[in-house]
């Protein structure tokens, strides 16, 4: 495996392998690598002919009083772990290798990004769509892959690659969970053991609105009360959102029989923000 730190070499290395007639396969992350990260380098290398991973924790997606200092960074076990499963190339840029003096640019989705995380963590979608734009222009990758953890994130990474005509193929894939349920997040590691125990009300609040979607449950507002009551039972969570919304527009539904709903929430258990969905589908 191929460790790159500045852009320039790595795109020499991926047009050679292009004139191969080798298809590349990006997977983006901030490192910090679980599970989840490793389903998706994983398919990616069983869909592609080189595999290159990201490892790039982005200052742009961050807020004045988020976590972008002591956000997990664990250099060289993120090499090991991608080395062991066959990735090519490890592209680890600096902050200014990204952003160099005088970047003034940036892309921002503004229907999907300013609501439910975008109105929470203002500017994080445009920090996050920048970041994926260079990453696609930098790779110029046939396949992305990323995780239906974060929803809203995938459901604007395609609407920018349709909007800007970018020829990649957005690959998402399944949110990887602990045997409790809780889904794996890099920032899993900041609960304590009592947090921890506490954060499965993510995933048990969204089997709720499973089981009551299926039962016939129609009104949105009465589960999302519902829903909210479940977490607020936990001593140390903090609700900033729960929201019953349309796969697509991430708009609110008016009906939950009418069609599949997805249900987002973000939480707070002590000082760790955490978020979650599903996708409910009635009987």
């Amino acid at each position: 495996m191929h460790v790159f730190e500045q852009i320039a070499p790595l795109r020499a290395s991926l047009r050679e392998a292009r004139a191969e007639g080798k298809s590349v396969g990006l997977v983006p992350t901030m490192g910090a690598l679980h599970e989840g990260h490793l389903s998706l380098i994983r398919r990616a290398r069983a869909e592609n002919g080189v595999v290159v991973v990201s490892l790039f924790v982005n200052p742009t997606q961050f807020g004045p009083n988020e976590d972008f200092s002591r956000y997990p960074r664990a250099f060289e076990r993120d090499r090991q772990l991608t080395e062991a499963e066959g990735v090519d190339a490890l592209f680890a840029p600096s902050v200014e290798e990204m952003y160099p003096p005088g970047f003034q640019t940036f892309v921002d989705v503004p229907n999907l990004g300013s609501i439910l995380e975008g109105a929470h963590r203002p500017g994080h979608f445009r920090g996050v769509a920048t970041v994926v734009t260079k990453l696609l222009q930098i790779v110029q990758p046939a396949r992305a892959y990323f995780g239906r953890k974060d929803y809203q994130q995938l459901c604007i990474i395609r609407r920018l690659v349709r909007d800007l005509d970018i020829p990649t193929e957005i690959v998402p894939c399944p949110t990887v969970r602990e045997p409790d349920g809780l889904a794996m997040s890099s920032r899993n590691a900041y609960l304590s053991a009592e947090e921890r125990r506490e954060a499965t009300v993510l995933y048990r609040a969204l089997q709720l609105a499973q089981t009551r979607v299926r039962e016939g449950a129609r009104d949105p507002l009465a589960l999302q009360r519902e829903m909210e009551t479940l977490i607020s039972s936990e001593p140390h969570a903090s609700i900033d959102y729960v929201a019953l919304v349309d796969p697509d527009t991430l708009q609110p539904v008016a009906d939950l029989a009418a069609s599949p709903t997805l249900a987002a929430l973000a939480v707070r258990i002590g000082k760790t923000r955490l978020i979650d969905n599903l996708l409910l589908t009635p009987s």
